[in-house]
């Protein structure tokens, strides 16, 4: 797949998801290219059909990009539980287990996805595979980034810690913590994995998103249209 064909399949995802947004509902706005789409359309949904609704932003970079298509904006403080949340993923399995982090807003991510009553994963098809492979971003505490590195190592991983880029040293995520990627290759079974991370003290979040499978719907975006994916 090309870059054009890739671009058009985002915004035929982005705009499928936005299109699924109703009158008066609270969403979560993931961060990413394809959800950036979503937003693109849901602006022009506000201004040509006077929708209303509100968003609650992942990211810093979410939040201005949100702004610049007209969607007011909440917080998690103000409404702990969303109708609908839009993100993408690095990777979907067939039981909608995702890797996500890729932008580094994995922490926030998994919160508005814990708290949207359904969520809604926009991609393109180069995301959908049989087995889980992407390394997994863990967010973790500065302090603690060497333990925990030798703790994800022991776990099979190879991490690395993210280096900026038109920025010397480590990215820090919009909550001042760093990124480590870790590959594990072939990721067999997500949810021991997922668990075994969030027992490493110091290790915030992973990218890792296997207990939301239920309330998931995957839309990927093709040359001409969508094709749905859930398991409800």
């Amino acid at each position: 797949m090309d870059k054009a064909q890739q671009g058009a399949s985002k915004r035929n995802a982005g705009y499928h998801a936005a299109e699924m947004i109703k009158d008066g509902m609270v969403i979560g706005l993931g961060t990413g290219s394809t959800v950036f789409f979503a937003m693109e359309r849901l602006g022009e949904r506000i201004v040509k059909d006077g929708l209303s609704i509100t968003g609650v932003p992942t990211s810093y970079q979410a939040a201005i990009r949100a702004r610049r298509y007209g969607i007011p904006l909440s917080s998690l403080d103000e409404h702990p539980e969303l109708d609908i949340a839009i993100d993408g993923a690095d990777q979907a399995d067939p039981d909608l287990r995702l890797i996500k982090g890729r932008g580094a807003a994995l922490l926030r991510e998994k919160c508005v996805c814990d708290a949207a009553r359904e969520v809604l994963i926009v991609v393109d098809p180069t995301k959908m595979v049989e087995t889980l492979n992407a390394p997994v971003p863990v967010e973790v505490l500065p302090f603690a980034s060497a333990p925990v590195s030798r703790r994800l190592a022991a776990l099979g991983a190879s991490p690395v810690l993210r280096e900026g880029v038109k920025k010397d040293g480590p990215v820090v995520t919009d909550n001042g913590n760093f990124i480590l990627d870790c590959d594990f290759g072939a990721i067999m079974d997500p949810e021991s994995l997922e668990t075994a991370i969030a027992a490493i003290p110091g290790a915030l979040e992973c990218g890792l998103f296997t207990a939301y499978r239920e309330k998931i719907t995957v839309i990927v975006g093709e040359g001409k249209g969508c094709r749905v994916v859930s398991l409800h």
